[in-house]
């Protein structure tokens, strides 16, 4: 099993930051074209909803009736509604290495507590998984999904990180990060919509830049880039099943101010003059599409093993969307459930356009 680096076109909907002076990759300053998302087969939004008590106990009995699903705070009936376990429909796993947003010490512990993870059991794995390192050349993933997981800490064994390519000391290193990073997340997501069922995508990373003060130079180009972006983001995760994690290999070193500011962006972004680049943060990107943000601590290994857990059993319930007024449209979901003390994860929000019969984009 090796590395090879992932052969697709970078999507057109990569940020235009052409106002910065910085030298930045010429896929990301061209302009983008106008984002099309391919219509879905059936207008139904499917979520996949994992139920779990306040300690992170899974809950595999309810019912359908203990479910009810909000959609802009009005109630949809449930279509239909199924419990579903990995040996039903098994489940792929992507661990993905971030060593373009960490330094090298950093990312030699990440590399350690992930082959820590992959050599518990025996090195047996309980789903399918591979693993992809993230670098300033592109992300590179290794060939093949395995439950061998000492096979895999092998071929993570023998992966070096090259020299790095950028500055990470000022603003302008930050955007140009920013932009490999979304591409190369743009590239696993396609790769991840060609497998079947359901999949998930696990981020040993502090995140890339949130770039706070971002809206001192935006212009209105480039919040309908960052919307496009998002809109896009959003609707192919969905589409593809894919759930994004991000574990913080800083734990309780990380600030609380940079551990907590993503926070401040998870209702989705409904407005074009509110785009800002923490848009598109992985922290609040994870946390849209249904999966979890890690700070607390530096137990990667067993932070991996939390995240993975979710992909022994969910809840499948699909409803239908109510109709939109608009273009890309935001709708807030929200599952409530009947026994106190149990939380629902699912995505929070999905776009939605007034055309062809109102379907969900």
């Amino acid at each position: 099993m090796t590395f090879s680096r992932l052969a697709c076109p970078l999507f057109a909907s990569l940020l235009s930051v052409s106002v910065l002076p910085v030298a930045l990759p010429v896929a990301a300053q061209q302009q983008p074209a106008a984002v099309s998302t391919p219509a879905p087969s059936s207008q139904q939004i499917e979520l996949d909803v994992v139920v779990d008590t306040k300690f992170g106990d899974p809950i595999t009995n309810l019912r359908q009736q203990d479910f009810i699903i909000l959609d802009n705070k009005s109630q949809r009936p449930i279509n239909s509604f199924k419990i579903v376990t990995a040996k039903q429909e098994p489940v792929e796993v992507i661990v993905v290495i971030d060593a373009v947003n960490m330094p090298y010490e950093t990312v030699s512990f990440a590399h350690d507590q992930t082959k820590r993870f992959l050599k518990a059991n025996e090195g047996t794995l309980a789903h399918p998984t591979t693993i992809a390192i993230l670098t300033d050349q592109g992300v590179k993933i290794a060939s093949g999904f395995s439950t061998n997981g000492k096979s895999l800490s092998n071929t993570l064994q023998h992966y070096t990180i090259g020299l790095r390519s950028i500055t990470r000391a000022s603003q302008w290193g930050g955007l140009e990060r920013i932009n490999i990073c979304l591409s190369d997340l743009h590239q696993l997501v396609a790769y991840a919509s060609t497998l079947p069922g359901r999949k998930l995508l696990l981020y040993v990373s502090p995140g890339w830049p949130f770039l706070s003060g971002d809206s001192d130079f935006l212009d209105s180009s480039q919040q309908h880039h960052i919307f496009d972006s998002v809109v896009d983001l959003s609707s192919q995760l969905r589409q593809a099943k894919i759930t994004l994690y991000d574990m913080n290999p800083f734990g309780a070193s990380e600030s609380m101010m940079r551990a907590d500011y993503y926070k401040s962006f998870l209702k989705g972004l409904s407005k074009l003059s509110d785009a800002r680049y923490a848009y598109l943060g992985l922290q609040v990107l994870a946390v849209q599409s249904g999966g979890r943000t890690l700070t607390s601590d530096n137990d990667v290994s067993g932070n991996i093993q939390k995240c993975v857990t979710d992909a022994n059993s969910w809840y499948e319930i699909t409803f239908d969307p109510p109709p939109a007024d608009k273009p890309n449209e935001y709708h807030a979901i929200e599952v409530k459930l009947d026994q106190p003390g149990l939380i629902a994860r699912t995505r929070t929000g999905y776009y939605a356009n007034p055309v062809a019969a109102n379907a969900a984009h």
